[in-house]
């Protein structure tokens, strides 16, 4: 597909995981595409990387205009960069709260509020939000990164309403369990890897975890100017998890 050429887009914490997986298929399907990230240094062309910590409205400023300059403007965001938490909400303290909070929610804010000039002069604007099925689902030691992900929902619904008018689409999508780093790395640090890997393949229905290439997908898919009626929407990639209530299987 070819339904991205001649739009730009940046991608926040587009260097690994779901982030660099929609990035590398916007560029495939003919976008320009910038990606902030911490750490852009493995970022290889045609992508283009730029420093940013999405906590530091300065550095995001600074980082979202010097890739609309190169870019020669901006038709897409993808506010993708976020941080984890586990615990009930009595195992993190308000240090921790303030940070994840700083990242998954304000993180987005200061990076829309930065794109939002230049998207509103976009004949295809777009903005799509990493949410997560932590929004709609009530999952066990997730308490803070599941408050997070609710703040991230509500917002892409104002943000819809806020921006419809102006020409900008606004949605988010809802991952399940992805196979990505930050899940490995809490994979390697349970007690039995492969059991609580077995566990969350066992929880969505499909059996297995999510790729990012399949929230790329999605993402893709609300961003793209073929899906210009779609506003207001969050997109489940879940596997199956949020809608379907499968019987047990018989042992």
């Amino acid at each position: 597909m070819t339904d991205f050429t001649g739009l730009r887009a940046l991608v926040t914490g587009g260097a690994s995981g779901i982030g660099r997986a929609t990035a590398e298929l916007l560029a495939a399907r003919g976008a320009q595409v910038a990606v902030l990230d911490l750490d852009p240094s493995g970022v290889r062309k045609p992508l283009r990387g730029y420093a940013a910590d999405v906590t530091d409205d300065t550095a995001v400023r600074g980082a979202v205009a010097a890739a609309v300059a190169d870019l020669g403007g901006l038709d897409v965001l993808v506010n993708n960069a976020g941080i984890g938490a586990q615990g009930t909400v009595e195992d993190n303290d308000d240090d921790r709260w303030h940070t994840v909070l700083d990242v998954n929610v304000l993180g987005l804010v200061r990076t829309t509020r930065a794109a939002l000039p230049h998207l509103r002069s976009s004949a295809h604007a777009a903005i799509v939000n990493t949410c997560s099925i932590a929004a709609t689902a009530g999952l066990p030691q997730r308490a803070l990164y599941s408050a997070s992900k609710g703040a991230v929902l509500s917002l892409t619904l104002a943000m819809a309403a806020d921006h419809v008018r102006e020409g900008v689409r606004v949605n988010c999508v809802n991952p399940g369990t992805v196979d990505t780093p930050w899940v490995g790395r809490l994979l390697d640090a349970a007690d039995d890897p492969a059991a609580e890997r077995a566990a969350l393949e066992a929880r969505q229905p499909t059996g297995r975890l999510v790729s990012a290439d399949e929230v790329a997908g999605a993402i893709a898919y609300l961003a793209s100017p073929l899906s210009g009626a779609t506003t207001g929407t969050a997109l489940a990639v879940d596997g199956g998890m949020q809608g379907l209530r499968l019987r047990p299987v018989a042992q």
